[in-house]
Formats: structure tokens, C-alpha cells, sequence
């Protein structure tokens, strides 16, 4: 009984989507990008588009995306948004940084990203633009994806803190106290693979398209990216998505080495108590705030 009214609560929901969807004025850029897709598709193979074409979206996406906060650094009026202001960024960290991530990423990451196209063909996994899913139901797919990989993280990252591991493996990524975007992958080869597969179990469960690794890989380095910034932005649009963890809470994590484990959202920290220092150091800093006014 209470799966037929789940079913029939999505249903009116799926169709409530579509309904407002179909009021919305046609999206200029479709036609463009259907173009686009389809010269894709009928000039490279399913192996160049899911291994070369997925190595080349992340790529230029990771570090498109890094580029606003490495700017930061050279305009004045962004370092009053800077968390922790007394520790700058420096040109020696970020160059360390840069080097460890060519490794990770064409070293680890890529030889994970050949599998890809094997992963679509024994998934039957469809590229063509007719079967490519709608903006709602991609969009909810990624957050399918997210909560699983937020789940994931939570719990293997917290395990990666405990005392006979932490030194090993996820040290690596606390090398830097101060985060800042560029730093979001820079880790240990063991925790790329670790904490990564949080990434690929939404994938492997959600997946309908290719495209939808596109997206949420997308997605996810939008969001990794963001947390580790070291920037606090009022009017960064991440943070009207309920439950989003953001800079500040990450960056707590960074500053203290401990509690606020969760990637994305806040929920499991809530719920097992992680994230009560930074409560507390919140609840303290509004204090502080109220006393200087």
C-alpha cells in the first residue's frame, strides 16, 4: 500500500515537473548543443567519446572552475570574504599542489576513465541525442548521485581520520590548512581511489545516458571545488540548496582536522554529532560579530 503511494506521489510530481517545463519558453541553446552532440557522434567513436571526451571534461572543467578562486588572491576587495585571512595562499603550495594533481589525474584517475566506455557498452548505456533524458529528470539523477557519494564520504572519510589510518593516507590532503579550490583533489592515489568510488556507485546504480556522467562529474567538481575555495561569498548560489555544507564548514575541517566529514551536505554531521565544534565556533564567531557592530 505504501509503495503504490510512493509510486503515484512521483508520478504527480514527474508530472507536475513536465507540466511547468512545458510552459517554459524553448531554450535558445538547445538546437545549438543537439548540433553539436550529433557531430560528436557521427565523428568519434563510443570509446574516444566516453574515455577522451570524459578525460577532457574533466579537465577543463576542474580547472575552469578553480579560476575565479585563484584570482581571489590578486583582488583586494575579495580578501574580507577570505576564512582564514592569515593564511594566504602561496605560489610554492600551489605549484606543489599543480604537480600532484597531473599525477592523480593522468596516473589514477585516467586509467579509471578508460573503463568507461566498457562500463556504457555492458550497461547498454545510450549516447544518442533521441534517448538523452530531460533537464528535471538529469538534474534529479545528480542529486541521487550526491546524496550516495555524500553518504560514501561521510563515512570513509571519517574512518580515514582515525588514528592508526590518518597518517598513511589522508595526511596528505591536510597539508594544507588553509584550503583553496585547486587543492579539492589533491590527495593521497589510495584516497582518490577510496573516496572516488563514492562517485562512480551513483553512476553505476542512476545511469540512463552518458551524458549523465558528464553532468554529474559536472556537478561534483562545481561543488568539491566550491568547499575547499577557502572563500565564504554571500551571494554564492550553492548556498540557497538546502542542507549544502559550503566553504565555512568545510574549511572548519580543514582549520581543526576533525568533525564536518559529510562532501556536500550537512545531515550526517547533524545527525552523529560532527559537526558540534563548528556549531559551537559558529555560535561563537556571530558573538564576536555582534560586539564589533
Amino acid at each position: 500500500m505504501a509503495t503504490n503511494e510512493s509510486i503515484s506521489i512521483f508520478s504527480s510530481a514527474s508530472l507536475a515537473v513536465e507540466y511547468v517545463d512545458s510552459l517554459l519558453p524553448e531554450n535558445p541553446l538547445q538546437e545549438p548543443f543537439k548540433n553539436a552532440w550529433n557531430y560528436m557522434l557521427n565523428n568519434y567513436t563510443k570509446f574516444q567519446i566516453a574515455t577522451w571526451g570524459s578525460l577532457i571534461v574533466h579537465e577543463v572543467l576542474y580547472f575552469l572552475f578553480c579560476l575565479p578562486g585563484f584570482l581571489f588572491q590578486f583582488i583586494p576587495y575579495m580578501k574580507k570574504y577570505k576564512i582564514q585571512k592569515d593564511k594566504p595562499e602561496t605560489w610554492e603550495n600551489q605549484w606543489k599542489c599543480f604537480k600532484v594533481l597531473l599525477f592523480n589525474h593522468f596516473c589514477i584517475q585516467l586509467p579509471l576513465i578508460c573503463g568507461t566506455y566498457y562500463f556504457t557498452e555492458y550497461f547498454n548505456i545510450p549516447y544518442d541525442w533521441e534517448t538523452m533524458p530531460r533537464w528535471y529528470m538529469l538534474l534529479a539523477r545528480c542529486f541521487g548521485c550526491a546524496v550516495i557519494e555524500d553518504t560514501w564520504h561521510y563515512f570513509l572519510h571519517r574512518l580515514l581520520h582515525h588514528k592508526r589510518i590518518y597518517k598513511h593516507i589522508h595526511k596528505i590532503h591536510h597539508e594544507f590548512q588553509a584550503p583553496f579550490g585547486m587543492e579539492a583533489e589533491y590527495a593521497h592515489p589510495l584516497e582518490t581511489l577510496i573516496l572516488g568510488t563514492g562517485f562512480f556507485i551513483g553512476i553505476m546504480l542512476l545511469c540512463d545516458h552518458v551524458i549523465l556522467l558528464w553532468a554529474w562529474v559536472t556537478i561534483r567538481l562545481i561543488e568539491t571545488i566550491d568547499v575547499h575555495s577557502g572563500y565564504d561569498i554571500p551571494l554564492n548560489p550553492l548556498n540557497l540548496i538546502p542542507f549544502y555544507a559550503g566553504s565555512r564548514h568545510h574549511d572548519f575541517h580543514h582549520m581543526n582536522f576533525i568533525g564536518n566529514y559529510a562532501s556536500t551536505f550537512t545531515w550526517w554531521d547533524r545527525l552523529f554529532g560532527t559537526d558540534s565544534q563548528f556549531t559551537a565556533y559558529v555560535e561563537k564567531m556571530k558573538k564576536v560579530e555582534k560586539k564589533t557592530e
